[in-house]
């Protein structure tokens, strides 16, 4: 399966220019143990490679010239980038059988090599890189060295895996050791000017997109405004509403989710990264869908269904999808301009185990989309930066910035990847501050205030009664559900969510905790978890009108 060989490359000709668009510290590998022929096959490379070879770095020039930037650095590739004299897989066996050996390197490959830096080997992918677990029947997953009962996400889960084993420094789909090393090969890749005038940093906080992460903000948001709070160069921060800023600047989006007939309360990023997906499955089959027809390659379980939807079908509003993805860069080019840098969740939840059932893949692969959709239609630079733990798993948080500040971003990240660490090992065993217990006709009263300002559609002052009251008194049921009532108007939906649930376990028969746990998990893509919140409050209460088509609806969106 693998072959190990020694090339010297001296003067490698320049075939493709791989792009490079979002780069990516890596933040931990989640995957599992290879599945290889031999048990004893798994060795010190973590299954991480599909081929080992080395391409020696470009000799050094002699003093007084300075030592190249990436000397003595290893890298890897993943497989589908061309080296001369062997075969670009894909991924699948079937297009490695079918293709010739590459008769130049990529010009990626040839510019880190002209840097000092020496490539090892082509990692692991998944097919035709149409997938985002990480899994490949054909060549065997990654073992996670962490997690290996766990994906390692994909698509290129061989290279996130070689750099967090520590097998090489740095790998292309891009992912790096740490800040500095991550910086430095941007510079190499994308040619960047060093003298770039430093910029003072203007700082968005998406709230909605975090009501995603199941993963308290205190470990996470507030984490990260305390350390820019201290930094010089850096504006407080905004908090602003995502969804909503792409609904009034994304006005296409409106046209094609009207579309969407089975998904009536799909949100704004969710119907981005439906035509993400689309887009993506056209370009797929405007590029390969002769080669299949003609040699009709097997096809893992995983990517399967997408591959052959994306060769089966064509979009007939393929105008309009590229106009929203037009529309789509010029609204994050006029949030960001030069200086904004948008934070958002990189994953909405943990890593799934291996060989996950088919539904709870499906709301997995909908809740990352709606998050790796932005960066992907905008056009937008995007690095993932690790968080510390939150229940045994990794945390990561994403900074965004506009398309072409590749530089402004890592220079970023750079600048506060040390103080964001200490802050995240100070909090990351730490709880929360409780809350305590008081008078029992003082959070009444604070609770009817509640009601009142509710009834007055002032949501927040509604959320601020009801806290006070759970403050005085955490042991009544209704005030959570109060507040999750006034987090839902808000779009505050993990809150919501949070609440109901607390509401529940001091009162297992609560109908409107049950509802509105559902429609806050609805909102939050969390459909089949939705669906039994439903059905729970339809044993309570039967005849339940809004119980009754809330779980109809969610049967046909999970079917």
């Amino acid at each position: 399966m693998s072959s190990s060989s020694k090339l010297n490359v001296s003067n490698p000709k320049v075939w493709i220019l791989i792009g490079v668009g979002v780069a990516g510290i890596i933040v931990l590998a989640e995957t599992r143990r290879r599945r290889l022929k031999s048990r004893n096959a798994i060795k010190e490379d973590f299954g991480s490679f599909v081929e080992r070879f080395e391409l020696s770095p470009f000799p050094q020039p002699p003093p007084p010239a300075a030592r190249l930037p990436l000397s003595g650095l290893t890298f890897a590739i993943k497989d589908i980038i061309d080296v001369k004299g062997f075969v670009t897989g894909f991924g699948s066996v079937d297009w490695k059988k079918t293709h010739e050996v590459a008769a130049k390197t990529a010009v990626v490959v040839t510019a880190l090599l002209k840097s000092g830096a020496t490539c090892v080997g082509k990692t692991i992918m998944d097919e035709f890189g149409f997938g985002i677990t990480g899994e490949n029947s054909h060549y065997g997953t990654p073992t996670n060295p962490n997690l290996p009962s766990h994906i390692p996400g994909g698509s290129s889960s061989g290279s996130a895996v070689a750099v967090a084993a520590k097998l090489v420094d740095f790998a292309i789909g891009w992912f790096a050791r740490d800040p500095s090393t991550l910086r430095h090969v941007g510079h190499v890749l994308l040619q960047l000017n060093p003298l770039e005038t430093r910029k003072t940093r203007r700082l968005l906080i998406a709230d909605d997109l975090f009501q995603l992460s199941k993963v308290p903000k205190w470990k996470t948001i507030d984490v990260f405004k305390r350390v820019t709070g201290k930094l010089s160069g850096y504006q407080t921060a905004n908090h602003i509403k995502f969804g909503q800023y792409i609904s009034s600047n994304v006005p296409s989006l409106k046209g094609f989710d009207e579309e969407l007939k089975n998904e009536t309360l799909i949100s704004n990023v969710k119907a981005l990264a439906s035509v993400m997906s689309i887009l993506q499955r056209y370009e797929f089959r405007t590029n390969h869908e002769e080669w299949f027809v003609s040699v009709k390659p097997r096809l893992g379980p995983r990517v399967s269904d997408g591959v052959l939807a994306a060769i089966n079908t064509t979009p007939e509003n393929i105008k309009i999808l590229y106009k929203i993805r037009s529309e789509m860069r010029t609204a994050l080019q006029a949030l960001l301009k030069d200086d904004g840098i948008l934070v958002i969740p990189t994953v909405a939840d943990p890593p799934l185990k291996l060989n996950i059932k088919k539904g709870a893949f499906s709301e997995f692969l909908d809740r990352t989309f709606a998050l790796s959709s932005i960066a992907s239609m905008s056009g937008c630079c995007q690095v993932s930066v690790p968080f510390g733990e939150h229940d045994d798993y990794p945390v990561s948080v994403s900074f965004i910035a506009s398309h072409g500040a590749d530089k402004f971003l890592l220079d970023t990240i750079v600048d506060m990847y040390s103080s964001l660490q200490d802050e995240v090992s100070t909090v990351s065993n730490s709880p929360p501050l409780p809350d305590i217990n008081g008078n029992m006709e003082t959070s009444e009263l604070l609770k009817e205030k509640g009601n009142a300002a509710y009834k007055g559609k002032q949501w927040n002052k509604a959320v601020s009664y009801y806290t006070e009251a759970i403050g005085l008194n955490d042991k009544i049921a209704t005030y959570y559900c109060n507040r999750a009532a006034a987090f839902l108007e808000l779009g505050c939906f993990q809150q919501a969510e949070e609440d109901c649930t607390s509401a529940i376990s001091l009162d297992k028969k609560n109908v409107k905790a049950y509802l509105r746990r559902g429609t806050a998990r609805e909102s939050l893509l969390c459909y089949k978890e939705a669906l039994l919140d439903f059905k729970h409050a339809l044993v309570l209460e039967p005849q339940n009108k809004a119980a009754n088509p809330a779980e109809k609806r969610l049967r046909k969106l999970i079917s």
